[in-house]
């Protein structure tokens, strides 16, 4: 079975400690370095060399807008976040998956192993913001068009408009109409009104 390398970004050595201990008792992960701001794990990222990067949401340094612009390195690792607080959406939409302090050990690991498996199977880089041509596919979906309608009215292929509808799902979390049609309207993506509810 292959061991995950884990690194923990966390301020509080309690909650570090317990989540290295809880990844312990797995046997499929390892907490293989534990940092108190992400500047620290970005220095020691070569060295470190994990497959998971657990960072903690209320990092009193705080975190930049885009992490992984802000630390290329971080590029190549499952970014997950420690949610002991609710965070502004923008922060949060960065991650590739997010645990809660309040989450079971086995919810945590399940989190964990999806978010490293994601990465590793579609590694999408840096960027976790929508393209001019993903938020025109978001905006047709939340205002009800097919896929085939979407594709006449942006003059693309069906193939080129899941795709896109594919990597907005990834990028968003959201895999439900309904869930994209929230976004966009919290997004200022489109007007209420454009809505049939």
């Amino acid at each position: 079975m292959r061991r995950y390398r884990v690194a923990i970004v966390e301020e509080s050595a309690v909650v570090a400690e317990g989540l290295r201990a809880l990844l312990a008792g797995d046997g499929e992960f390892e907490a293989v370095y534990v940092a108190e701001d992400i500047r620290t794990l970005a220095e020691r990222f070569a060295l470190v060399a994990p497959d998971a990067v657990v960072v903690s949401t209320s990092l009193s340094c705080g975190l930049p807008r885009n992490i992984r612009s802000a630390y290329p390195d971080l590029r190549s690792a499952a970014l997950v976040a420690l949610s002991v607080a609710v965070r502004e959406e923008e922060i949060m939409r960065q991650f590739d998956s997010v645990v809660n302090i309040y989450d079971k050990p086995s919810q945590i690991l399940k989190k964990l192993r999806a978010a490293v498996e994601q990465c590793e199977a579609n590694p999408y880089g840096d960027s976790h913001d929508l393209s001019d041509r993903e938020r025109d596919v978001l905006v047709r979906v939340a205002k009800g068009l097919s896929n085939k309608e979407i594709a006449d009215d942006l003059n693309i292929s069906i193939h080129t408009v899941m795709s896109h509808r594919k990597n907005i799902a990834h990028k968003t979390g959201i895999k439900s109409v309904a869930g994209l049609t929230v976004y966009a309207l919290l997004n200022n993506l489109l007007d209420r009104n454009d809505v049939e509810l």
